[in-house]
């Protein structure tokens, strides 16, 4: 029997001796996309067989197939889907730089894409975003708020530069840098005269009898209530809107008997005591821990750099408004780490 021997590993400077050029990135990216060399070939601009000759020769170079061919049009193999990735975070770290660059030409202090979960872009992120203003005030912040499976993919595309959110499971938890800051209170969310206010304590059977207006099935806070009915053996509510828009959320409440769940930051910003009440409940309520999330292999820009650095400063204060004490464990559902 024949034996066979593994592929010789591709030395340091590999990508110099396959003289791989800004071209080679841009038709992997459009092979990706496209699955066809004559759309990737217009999209790009060039001849289909200046197109294949470019893929021909660095799979040449690489020694590997990238592509397996077919009546079709191509489809990435493993070889092709890791080079890709790659591709595409060169790409977009170089249309960050030119954005910094024309930041910096323009006197400004560069640019911060920042992404979080619901509480902490209420107090938390809002304060940093004031403090690294003040040193620097040129710096442009763009902020987004979102669940920690958006967050998350998003950082991975170079969308963001860093996030105030959890690593949700299926994700490659070792790409990433989790800094703990801690869990988010929640509490039940109801409109001013509404039948509930007059009980000292709702129990979730009396709650369970009204409208809900919840973030869909899988959010994070979605499991925590409907685990919280499980666990106590509560038949859930009935009519449940989904949504994952707070405004939405507080709308319905707002014009109905509807209740809704939020974090507890979040309520006291937003809803006013003339219109929304705060529901008692009888034991603490909270979602598993957030902190700042960053990649492992990926310099922070010195504008992003200096917001997270305010950020760890508000964090390690002991009287911080955003911290959490954990109060409950983790309800027995065989949920390690659920998606938010």
């Amino acid at each position: 029997m024949k034996a066979t021997h593994p592929p010789e590993a591709l030395p340091p400077d590999w990508f110099l001796r396959a003289r791989l050029k800004f071209r080679h990135l841009q038709l992997l990216i459009a092979l990706n996309e496209h699955r066809n060399l004559h759309r990737s070939a217009e999209c790009l601009g060039m001849s289909q067989p200046a197109a294949s000759k470019l893929l021909g020769d660095l799979e040449t170079q690489l020694g590997l197939t990238l592509f397996d061919r077919h009546a079709r049009g191509v489809t990435p193999n493993w070889y092709g889907e890791s080079l890709i990735r790659h591709a595409q975070d060169i790409l977009s770290e170089l249309h960050h730089a030119g954005e910094e660059l024309n930041a910096l030409k323009a006197g400004n202090a560069g640019m911060v894409a920042v992404g979080t979960v619901m509480a902490p872009a209420v107090t938390l992120l809002t304060s940093a975003i004031e403090r690294v203003h003040r040193d620097l005030p040129g710096l442009k912040i763009s902020v987004d708020v979102g669940v920690s499976k958006e967050l998350a993919h998003r950082l991975l595309e170079g969308e963001l530069d860093f996030a105030i959110t959890r690593v949700p499971a299926g994700f490659p938890s070792e790409r990433f840098v989790f800094e703990e800051i801690g869990e988010e209170a929640l509490c039940f969310v109801c409109r001013e005269g509404h039948p509930l206010t007059g009980h000292p304590a709702p129990t979730l059977q009396e709650m369970a009898q009204y409208p809900w207006a919840m973030q869909p099935p899988g959010a994070l806070m979605r499991q925590r209530v409907d685990g919280l009915f499980l666990y106590h053996g509560v038949t859930p509510p009935q009519q449940i809107v989904d949504t994952a828009d707070l405004m939405v959320a507080l709308a319905l409440v707002d014009k109905s008997d509807t209740l809704t769940v939020t974090t507890r930051e979040a309520a006291d910003l937003l809803c006013a005591p003339q219109r929304f009440r705060q529901l008692p409940f009888e034991e603490p309520l909270s979602v598993q821990p957030y902190g700042l999330v960053s990649l492992r292999d990926r310099r922070l820009s010195p504008g992003a750099a200096a917001l997270m650095t305010r950020l760890r400063e508000l964090v390690a204060q002991p009287a911080a408004p955003h911290r959490q004490t954990r109060t409950t464990p983790l309800l027995p559902l065989g949920m390690d780490s659920p998606p938010e």
